[in-house]
């Protein structure tokens, strides 16, 4: 099927929150890894968000050159052709964009989708984040504000990060320490900044203790309950109904099963991959390398073998590893043989 359009991706969200069940959205920095995740949704009869960082950006534009925005159109331009291809329904996302990269890569890729909607089409990107977790609430918020209100013009959603992930994400780095959780009084702050959906749709990264990348048991403490005392406390103030925020759960690696569906039952509607599935592809490699080191060089005077080392024969492989972890985390999220279509 074609990406979603607003008013599909509109209503993927509004189903996950109606039904208590929550999206994968997974980094890609490929047409190897973007084919894994439509595999993977397939198989697992899920519809999904493929999302592209800074970094990863820069890796669709070629290393040899500093062009993200162009990268991340690129990408775009890939996944909407091969996406036609899959009986589910993708949303198409730029994740963790920081202060300082704004002007290269956020604010043109919202331009060039306000320029194809000009000439009568759909905005490239469904969603754009804004990562203002390294400077002061007062001044994410005011940025938040102001890309708010472009992306409403687009008809497009944006997700903010009110509070801090640990670890390190594409250059964004954080210690692990109490600021990892964010309190009732930030997401006052937001909603006083960015109203609950009047001024446009937005989704929030809320932390309770996340972490980026993979730690050992002990170094993490999650506290998913965390969401829910948020989520009563606005809905308290604000008169609304229950869980009145979009939620996003970001460094979520190595989180146990429970951790993920009780941060899901308190409002979790789009739960972001990464680390797993670049382990999952790239163990793959490691695994077929490392099986056929014979094939892959030419030594003691041999020539190799073309089938092995041929990119498309370990390259399958490692498709089809990082689909599988695709299809485990639509289970955990709950969002396996959910898909619209």
């Amino acid at each position: 099927m074609p990406i979603a359009t607003p008013d599909q991706y509109a209503e993927m969200l509004n189903r996950a929150k109606e039904g208590g069940f929550a999206y994968p959205a997974i980094n890609v920095s490929s047409s190897s890894t973007i084919n894994s995740v439509l595999q993977g949704l397939t198989e697992a009869g899920s519809d999904g968000i493929l999302q592209v960082t800074t970094g990863g950006a820069d890796y669709f534009a070629g290393q040899s050159v500093k062009a993200r925005a162009s990268g991340a159109l690129a990408m775009a331009a890939f996944a909407h052709e091969v996406a036609k291809n899959y009986p589910i329904t993708v949303a198409l996302h730029t994740d963790h964009c920081p202060k300082d990269a704004l002007d290269g890569f956020v604010y043109p890729l919202l331009e060039a989708s306000a320029e194809q909607i000009k000439r009568g089409g759909e905005p490239i990107f469904q969603s754009h984040m804004w990562d203002g977790s390294a400077v002061p609430l007062a001044e994410n918020l005011e940025i938040a504000s102001k890309i708010l209100k472009l992306t409403q013009a687009n008809n497009q959603i944006l997700e903010v990060e009110i509070g801090v992930v640990g670890g390190e994400e594409d250059g964004v780095a954080h210690e692990i320490n109490e600021h990892l959780y964010t309190t009732l009084d930030d997401a006052i702050a937001t909603v006083e900044a960015l109203g609950l959906g009047d001024r446009g749709r937005y989704m929030a990264a809320l932390t309770f203790g996340n972490v980026h990348g993979v730690y050992k048991p002990g170094n993490v403490k999650l506290r998913p309950e965390l969401l829910a005392e948020i989520q009563a406390g606005l809905a308290e103030k604000y008169g609304t109904a229950a869980k009145p925020l979009d939620l996003v759960f970001h460094g979520g690696s190595g989180s146990t099963d429970e951790e993920i569906a009780e941060a899901v039952r308190n409002g979790v509607i789009k739960m972001n991959i990464d680390t797993d599935t670049q382990y999952a592809f790239s163990r793959s490699v490691a695994d077929t390398v490392l099986k056929n080191y014979d094939g892959f060089l030419k030594i003691d005077g041999e020539v190799g073998n073309k089938k092995v080392y041929d990119p498309r024969s370990w390259g399958k492989k490692a498709e089809t590893a990082m689909a599988a972890r695709v299809v485990e985390a639509t289970k955990q999220l709950g969002s396996f043989g959910n898909s619209a279509a």
